[in-house]
């Protein structure tokens, strides 16, 4: 069964991120992803809702907790959240491997 990855505000005013289960209406092995400030500007992390006494992402919330669904989860986060749910690593498309790098080689690939 394939899953809708969704992202939601809690009413707890939580930022999660599941896989959305629409028959029991519960978003399953839920990530809390916090802002951090940095000097650059922001980060997003990402953990397990139930860390530190869960280390892997499992659980679920129900829909009724939830205050403000996300219409469109970025790319990069439904990735990244993938890569650590099921310990595989994504390749993305579109990305190109070319140009001009700090080490000067023009093809952008590590020797």
């Amino acid at each position: 069964m394939s899953y809708t990855i969704r992202m939601v505000k809690l009413f707890t005013g939580e930022l999660v991120l599941g896989k959305f289960d629409p028959e029991k209406n519960i978003l399953k092995d839920v990530a809390l992803l916090q802002v951090i400030p940095t000097q650059q500007g922001a980060q997003m992390m990402m953990l397990p809702y139930g860390y530190p006494f869960e280390q892997e992402f499992s659980g679920t919330i129900e829909a009724k907790f939830f205050i403000y669904e996300y219409k469109k989860v970025p790319e990069d986060l439904e990735t990244k959240y993938l890569e650590a749910c099921t310990n595989l690593t994504l390749s993305t498309a579109g990305v190109t491997l070319t140009g001009a790098t700090p080490s000067g080689n023009p093809t952008g690939l590590i020797k």
